[in-house]
């Protein structure tokens, strides 16, 4: 049996699909998996021992539907179902399985404030997608793996940092899942340990800029590193400050206790924090979320600028709670 599994983005997504991939392969041994994604993100992926075969969107979708074709898939686990993923699934003419992308009840709740949103995550929804196949949860979470390349030796950190740190995740893709840098100097100032500053070339600046307040507490990694060498930075770490990010999710993949920050997108949107059903919900995550801000969630994936102006959902965050959540994580679980 040859399954096909496609997911072209983004790297929080593509981590929230590793659950049905594990689950089918271990369920189904004799099954041979294959994956598409965009070629952006191969690193994510790469290294996962279930899938056999990859192949990736770069602007060639012509020829990629040649090339599966060649494969003759007996099934077809679409988990993007998108235009493209279903023009994929057509051409191949076999067998036909998708998640529930719900996007009638995303629309109300992000336009319109009406919550018809059934809380299944998103990850327990890619479950279903593969359910047909007899494949059934195992209740262990999410994946993510790396090369023994990727492992970042603790002479590449500083000294200050061994024995410990809370990394924080400063970036995400849009403004609006983003605290402002004023309140991350803030919250850095307040958490009493170690702190790495964990995010792309593209934070290096802000994450300067919080650094500088204390520059022995707080090492910026923006742009130092690779994206699986951040991941080994996340599962070295003893605690998570995430905002709606795909580090968010390779944290808890490490089983790490996550302090997940929301601005402009929300858990609402069946996308917190996930550790498998196996684990009671809330005990490893907290969602900090300003509470009673009508406009909150204004986006499914996050905008450029706040709708209203104000940006209160970020503006109005608990500063003082959440770094004391982050020491409450840090002193009961962080050596676990």
């Amino acid at each position: 049996m040859k399954i096909l599994f496609i997911r072209f983005s983004s790297i929080g997504d593509i981590v929230l699909t590793t659950p049905a991939i594990r689950c089918t392969k271990n369920q189904l041994p004799e099954a041979e998996l294959h994956f598409v994604c965009k070629k952006s993100f191969q690193q994510v992926m790469e290294h996962n021992p279930y899938i056999s075969k990859f192949f990736y969107l770069d602007n060639n979708l012509p020829q990629l539907i040649q090339l599966l074709k060649q494969e003759k898939y007996d099934y077809v686990i679409d988990l993007h179902k998108n235009y493209r993923s279903v023009r994929i699934a057509k051409a191949l003419h076999t067998t036909v399985s998708t998640y529930q992308k719900k996007k009638k009840k995303k629309f109300l709740l992000t336009k319109t404030g009406i919550d018809w949103m059934p809380q299944i995550h998103i990850s327990q929804r890619c479950l279903n997608a593969v359910a047909p196949l007899g494949v059934k949860d195992d209740g262990k979470g999410l994946d993510y793996f790396i090369a023994p390349s990727d492992r970042v030796a603790t002479s590449d950190l500083p000294f200050s940092h061994l024995h410990g740190f809370v990394a924080v995740v400063i970036g995400a893709s849009y403004f609006t899942k983003k605290l402002p840098v004023g309140k991350l100097q803030e919250l850095c100032t307040k958490i009493p340990y170690p702190i790495i500053l964990i995010g792309g070339k593209e934070d290096a600046l802000e994450g300067d800029a919080i650094a500088q307040i204390d520059s022995i507490k707080i090492y910026n990694a923006c742009g130092k590193f690779s994206l699986n060498e951040s991941a080994d930075l996340i599962r070295q770490s003893k605690v998570v400050v995430s905002h709606d990010t795909g580090m968010q999710y390779i944290a808890c993949a490490y089983q790490k206790n996550v302090v997940a920050i929301w601005g402009g997108t929300s858990p609402k949107l069946a996308v917190e924090p996930y550790y498998g059903s196996s684990v009671p919900k809330n005990s490893k995550h907290t969602n900090f979320i300003v509470p009673n801000l009508k406009c909150q969630p204004c986006s499914n994936f996050g905008t450029a600028t706040c709708p209203k102006k104000h940006f209160r959902c970020m503006q109005l965050q608990p500063i003082d709670t959440i770094a004391q959540q982050v020491i409450t994580y840090y002193t009961t679980n962080g050596n676990l």
